[in-house]
């Protein structure tokens, strides 16, 4: 399955028009503000330049001025206010300050200038008038005023966009994807693998299509359709398939962005985001993760004011509210369906549930080859190889595989992705990284080697466990080495015969560490973990005890308190001592079996052991040619006749 765009909660989605608010209205009033003051030194600035006088450089005494009028080198005389300017017969001027309890020429006539001195010269009044000049007076007075009022709007108006904000605060978040945009439509051609699921959403696309023919008849298509499947399967992308197939708006939003701390809030957004359906319809809403808002109710601390109880009712009422032509159709998708309220599941509601597995053999090469477009591949890469190596991977997991293979040759400075490129890619996505910076001491690469190959030597003679692929003891993520093991054949059901021996091989890097080194380290700890839960699954979940027989103890899942898992234990303290001697015995015969299997191939388990210490990591052909030569046989893949 093609997980590319699976997200739709990506910017390049359309957004709505309402969502296109700014969310920081403090921030846009602090721009606002610093846009006023820069507007207002910007006024003062002109206004100081424009009421500044153009007034000469020299400036002397008026009696110095009265001196070269009677000296005859005054040619004019201009009155500015309280200033004379004098102009010489050079051209240069000068500027005096007159007295201003008096006339200019009582001054200059004290100053001893004769009224025939006087005459000789030109004097005249400049006295200030026009606009200009009134601008010049009433600025000082208008600019402050002008300013506080420009103030006071834009605090009035980022009051009012607040006031918005707070009014749209109920309003549905959803992204929007119209069908003419061809840009993020997504059909099925786009999506590998999922046969069974996509035949049955097909049924969804044609009643988009041609909803007439089916309420002629009498038929009612599911209002809504649930996805259910593990993480990363591609939920969201086949949801979107199914609006691209049909060419209808699609609406996404998140279980998780309804819910807000004020009760009520995630119902109104509800209620928007239906209506906005209802007036594009034909359309989808599409829920991701559902069980963030869809829990079953009861189990709240709030009671009937729970938000996300209310949440729920208002999506439980709005799907009762669609009539039968409606054509607005709500998809949903959880990868937990068991804690999801009975009320969502009933007939009427999400009545069409699809179940998407992850994908076999077949459609991971499908959706590797959907991830390869775009890829320039050297001549050696075989997917159909890749898909072998990869069970249990999702979509996403396959897609985020193709990437690392193409950062891998990037980073590597090579132009093509080839084949050992993505069989690296395949254990670090399983494993995480290489730890080249984490070196083992010689000790610790010895612990380690006979570690990796007490398992590997158990699960090559175990008849029930796979078989061996590759050993390493190369640090990946937090393991200080790994075995990797690959069934021949999809499984979906496991036998208690397998799961027996899954638990010798977990316990044969345990085993291996004790008999060769008479002391065991911490390296196996999360081997005991993982068959400790095992064994523990085998008694209480799937009958597999001989002393407590077909009865299922515990559920698949428990209630969460303080970040850890709490179980609803339904059986007595003695029930419970057997279940932990049950265990304990698992546990015990499966330890037994692996020390006698290492006794037995001591030879094959020393060679494995020793070619560790000396190339770190051995391939599937190389440790196969090894044990042979020490009598242990191949395993072979079973021939369906």
């Amino acid at each position: 399955m093609n997980p590319q765009n699976n997200n739709p909660r990506n910017g390049q989605n359309q957004p709505n028009s309402r969502q296109k608010k700014s969310r920081f209205p403090r921030l846009n009033f602090l721009n606002s503000l610093a846009t006023v003051v820069l507007v207002f030194l910007l006024i003062v600035t002109f206004y100081t330049e424009f009421s500044s006088k153009n007034v000469p450089s020299t400036s002397i005494p008026l009696s110095s001025l009265a001196g070269d009028i009677k000296k005859g080198i005054v040619t004019s005389l201009s009155i500015q206010d309280t200033q004379v300017v004098a102009t010489y017969a050079d051209k240069s001027t000068k500027v005096a300050d007159r007295e201003t309890d008096s006339s200019l020429t009582d001054s200059l006539t004290r100053f001893g200038v004769t009224p025939a001195e006087l005459a000789s010269t030109t004097l005249s009044v400049l006295a200030p008038s026009g606009t200009w000049y009134w601008i010049g007076q009433l600025a000082p007075f208008i600019v402050p005023l002008l300013f506080l009022a420009l103030f006071v709007w834009m605090l009035t108006r980022q009051m009012r966009g607040a006031g918005m904000q707070a009014m749209s605060f109920g309003q549905s978040k959803a992204r929007i994807t119209m069908p003419d945009d061809v840009k993020q439509k997504v059909t099925f051609k786009d999506v590998a693998g999922a046969k069974e699921a996509k035949q049955e959403l097909s049924e969804i696309v044609d009643f988009l299509k041609n909803p007439k023919k089916f309420i002629e008849i009498g038929a009612e298509i599911p209002k809504g359709v649930l996805l259910m499947g593990a993480p990363g399967t591609g939920k969201t992308l086949l949801a979107r398939a199914v609006a691209g197939e049909a060419g209808v708006a699609f609406f996404s939003i998140s279980g998780s962005e309804f819910v807000e701390m004020f009760v009520g809030v995630g119902a109104s957004r509800v209620r928007d985001l239906f209506n906005m359906a209802k007036q594009s319809a034909p359309a989808i809403v599409f829920v991701d993760e559902i069980d963030a808002v869809g829990r079953a109710r009861g189990s709240g601390t709030g009671g009937g004011n729970d938000e996300r109880e209310q949440t729920l009712n208002q999506i439980l009422v709005e799907m009762d509210g669609f009539e039968q032509n409606q054509k607005v159709i709500v998809m949903a998708a959880t990868n937990r369906p068991d804690v999801l309220d009975p009320a969502l599941l009933r007939p009427g509601r999400f009545d069409r549930r699809v179940t998407i597995d992850l994908p076999d053999r077949g459609d991971r090469e499908a959706i590797l080859t959907v991830h390869s477009k775009k890829k320039q591949f050297a001549e050696d890469v075989n997917l159909k190889v890749v898909a072998e190596r990869t069970p249990g991977f999702s979509g996403a997991d396959l897609a985020s595989l193709m990437n690392e293979a193409a950062i891998l040759a990037a980073r590597e400075d090579r132009k093509t992705i080839g084949q050992f490129d993505l069989i690296r890619s395949i254990e670090k996505v399983m494993l995480g990284p290489e730890r080249k910076s984490h070196v083992l001491s010689p000790k610790e690469k010895e612990i380690t080697a006979y570690h990796e190959a007490g398992h590997a030597i158990v699960a090559s003679v175990l008849p029930n466990a796979d078989p061996v692929h590759k050993i390493s003891i190369i640090s990946r993520g937090r393991a200080a080495g790994y075995t990797l093991k690959l069934p021949f054949e999809e499984r979906r059901l496991q036998s208690r015969l397998e799961f027996l021996d899954d638990i010798a091989m977990s316990l044969g890097g345990y085993v291996a560490e004790k008999m060769i080194f008479g002391d065991i380290t911490t390296g196996a700890s999360n081997d005991l973990q993982v068959s400790t839960a095992l064994a523990r699954d085998m008694v209480t979940k799937y009958g597999m005890s001989d002393k407590i027989g077909p009865i299922a103890l515990e559920s698949a899942g428990g209630r969460v308190l303080f970040g850890m898992g709490v179980s609803d234990r339904e059986y007595s303290e003695k029930v419970a001592a057997d279940i932990d001697a049950e265990v304990s015995k698992i546990m015990t015969e499966a330890r037994e079996r692996a020390v006698k299997t290492l006794a037995d191939h001591k030879k094959a388990f020393e060679a494995v052991s020793k070619r560790l210490i000396e190339t770190e990591t051995i391939e599937r052909e190389e440790y196969e040619k090894i044990i042979v030569a020490q009598g242990i046989p191949l395993k072979r893949e079973a021939k369906i006749v």
